[in-house]
Order: structure tokens, then sequence, then C-alpha cells
């Protein structure tokens, strides 16, 4: 299934929020090829093959979130390029926080979505595509409202910054027998604490903001392992 279709048939449900009070989908309008390039142009970078086919048909989606926008036009205020080289804003919940498409240089079909909070700061992985992540919103307008989306934004953001999980030392990550981790741990000084997402499940992550916001940060190229440390 596409995320269009994804969308299509949640237009088709009986969706409410948690009061009850029903939920009403509205797409946004396709974009034509030019805008689609412009977008390009704009984010650097060759657009996933279905995030393209996505805005061909959608440009968006109302009445759920804060407003879905595959076009990342309306949600301006992300900068994150530390830890996002290419990223691109679709989401946000109202309250400061984003979801993001993690875009490549590379071309490629798909590009996850990670969350980042400021409040607790960390960045957590959210879904490996756009279709999955638009699956998960639709879910969280269904009873019971079970979602990867609320797991995320209500739960796995303090968990992760309590307890900081699969982080390490940059000496350990520089032992280990993963070359791509040794390579980038032999980049960093010992300040550094290393987490790698290549693996991750939904809801792992790490605390860009551990030491506030004057926090070092660092990520393997386009990798998804990720490093911060101590001004």
């Amino acid at each position: 299934m596409t995320a269009f279709e994804e969308i299509e048939r949640a237009r088709a449900l009986p969706l409410v929020n948690e009061d009850g009070d029903p939920v009403d989908l509205a797409p946004g309008p396709p974009l034509s090829d030019a805008e689609i390039g412009a977008l390009q142009q704009r984010v650097g970078v060759t657009l996933p093959t279905e995030l393209t086919e996505l805005l061909q048909r959608c440009g968006g989606l109302d009445g759920v979130l804060d407003g879905l926008d595959f076009s990342g036009r309306t949600i301006n205020d992300f900068d994150f390029g530390e830890v996002f080289p290419h990223p691109l804003g679709i989401a946000q919940d109202g309250f400061g926080n984003f979801w993001v498409l993690d875009l490549s240089s590379a071309p490629r079909d798909r590009a996850p979505v990670y969350f980042v909070c400021h409040d607790a700061p960390v960045v957590l992985y959210q879904s490996p595509d756009l279709t999955h992540f638009v699956h998960e919103v639709v879910r969280m307008y269904i009873p019971p409202h079970r979602s990867a989306i609320d797991d995320v934004h209500e739960d796995r953001l303090f968990q992760v910054w309590r307890r900081n999980p699969g982080a390490v030392t940059r000496r350990q990550a520089q032992a280990s027998e993963d070359s791509v981790l040794k390579r980038f741990a032999e980049e960093l000084d010992d300040r550094f604490i290393v987490v790698d997402l290549r693996d991750a499940e939904i809801g792992m992550g790490f605390s860009w903001g551990r030491h506030g916001t004057r926090t070092v940060l660092r990520r393997h190229g386009e990798q998804p392992i990720f490093a911060y440390a101590r001004p």
C-alpha cells in the first residue's frame, strides 16, 4: 500500500479523536511538476520516489496532528543541520516539535521519519517511510487510539532522555568490530557519546540537548549514527 492509498483508506473510515468528536480529513491539492522541481531544488537532493508519487496526488493532509505538509512549505522553522543535512519537515505538533523526513544525497525510494523534540530535547526514530508514518497518524483517530505516533510523542522521548538506551562511549565505539562505527569514533574525541540508529526500533533515539543548547553534535555523513558531547 502507498501513502496515498493509506489516505484514501482513512477517508472511508469513521475517524474520531479521543474525545469522541468526528475527524474530517482534508487532502491538500497535488503539486505540479514545476512545484516538485522547485522543492527538489530547495532541499538540494533528489526526492525519494515515494514522496514524489505522493506529491503528485496529494500535497498535505488537514484534520490530523497540526496538519501534514508533505511539501514542507508551511513548516519553515526547522533547521538542524548538524543532525539532518537534508531535512524536510512534514508535520508539527503545535508545541514547537517536528516530524522530519531524513532525505539523502543518493537517490532512493524511501526516506525515514524522525521526531525532533525540544522538551525533552531528543531525536527519535519514528517511521521507516512515509507510508508507515501516515498509517500510524491515522491510527491515532481509530479507537482505541493506539499508535506509534502517540507512543513516541508521549512516552518514548522521556525514556530516551532518562536512560540513554544504546549510548556508548567513544572508546567503546572505537573498539567495535563494526568498521563503519569504528571509523566514525576515530573522528571524535573522548568527550563524545555515540548512538547507532542503523537498526533502531521505533522510539529509539538520542539526547541532542544532553548538555543544554550548546551540546556539540556530530553525524557520520548521512548514516544514522550520531554523537554528542559537552561544549
